[in-house]
């Protein structure tokens, strides 16, 4: 069956030295999970090498994105110039390989103008299908009011917006994550931890301040299976009882708004749950390469719990080409056609 996987990650060189030269104090330390093993070498390609492994993991796409902090820890002067060279490569390498690649578009989020600008600059192209973003930039978080307009562009340019984890404020790892070695401190506050915290605390600010009210064809993806917060959806609706603003109960926007990813996380039983809270309509795979690798025959053993083919066919790859507008096979509907009919 086809394979579609978004949130596979890539960076440029400017930006690893960017991040890495901010002053300490305000350098984003979860650069460093960039080290790890053969991870540069995969993370800075998106050519052959990464379509070699495409082809070795059985996925036919993969959207792009940046890793990581991307460009948001970054001043609006160096934010702005790296994010364009980031989305002008993602383009090249999009229309070099435009059978197997897609991308979302990074954007200068400590110049919220500017964001607008860059948005509006590659929303034409063909390889930009979405937004690559984070919960915070700098002191200001997503559902700020500043981002008020980049989020009415995402919707009317039918732009998905992918909310990444980021590591959590200085301040909160002083209280929460700090106090054991320096690597276990950084591992706490990002991937085992905090990371997901912090994506569905910025996933649930944008509910509770109306976003999806004002723009309700604004699109958000969550990965990691809902950042915690498919886990605690009973409790988190209680919000409901307060928040008398919102046109509707804080869960229901999980049925029209909230996408799900797996994040390489290809485990049944959260699977399993997340049908529980969500439709398989809003469910996509995304393999978190090259943090993670996907195996064709994981792949394919995940998908075969699902006993309906045709959901099978809407998690590979038919839910990511309805999102993010890809073209799809042809050859595979038929084949589910004849599937359904069986």
């Amino acid at each position: 069956m086809r394979v579609v996987t978004i949130e596979e990650h890539w960076t440029t060189e400017g930006i690893d030295r960017a991040l890495r030269a901010r002053p300490a104090g305000t350098r984003d330390e979860s650069v460093a999970l960039n080290d790890r093993g053969d991870i540069p070498a995969r993370l800075f390609d998106i050519g052959e090498q990464r379509v070699a492994a495409m082809d070795a993991a059985g996925v036919d796409v993969q959207i792009l994105s940046l890793a990581p902090p991307g460009t948001h820890g970054l001043p609006a002067g160096e934010a702005i110039e790296l994010s364009r060279d980031a989305n002008d490569r993602m383009s090249e390498a999009t229309g070099r390989h435009p059978t197997r690649l897609r991308a979302m578009t990074t954007l200068p989020m400590s110049d919220p103008d500017a964001a607008v600008a860059e948005l509006e600059r590659t929303a034409n192209d063909p390889g930009h299908v979405g937004i690559m973003s984070y919960g915070r930039s700098g002191e200001r978080p997503l559902d700020d009011p500043a981002y008020d307009d980049l989020l009415a562009a995402a919707a009317a340019l039918r732009q998905p917006v992918f909310l990444h984890p980021q590591i959590p404020p200085d301040a909160v790892r002083e209280a929460s994550y700090r106090g054991f070695d320096a690597t276990l401190d950084l591992a706490l506050a990002t991937f085992g931890w905090g990371w997901h915290l912090e994506a569905g605390t910025a996933a649930l600010r944008l509910i509770l301040r109306g976003v999806f009210d004002r723009h309700p064809d604004l699109q958000l993806v969550l990965g990691h299976w809902g950042e915690m917060l498919l886990f605690a959806l009973d409790r988190v609706d209680s919000l409901s009882t307060i928040a008398t603003h919102l046109e509707r109960r804080v869960a229901e926007y999980f049925a029209t708004n909230i996408h799900i990813t797996t994040s390489g996380m290809l485990f049944p039983r959260l699977l399993r749950h997340a049908l529980d809270f969500t439709s398989v309509d809003r469910i996509l795979l995304s393999g978190d390469y090259p943090f993670h690798r996907l195996d064709a025959a994981a792949v394919t053993g995940f998908l075969r719990t699902l006993p309906d083919p045709e959901d099978r066919r809407k998690i590979a790859h038919a839910n990511a080409e309805s999102l993010y507008r890809l073209p799809s096979s042809a050859a595979d509907d038929q084949t589910a056609r004849l599937q359904g009919r069986s």
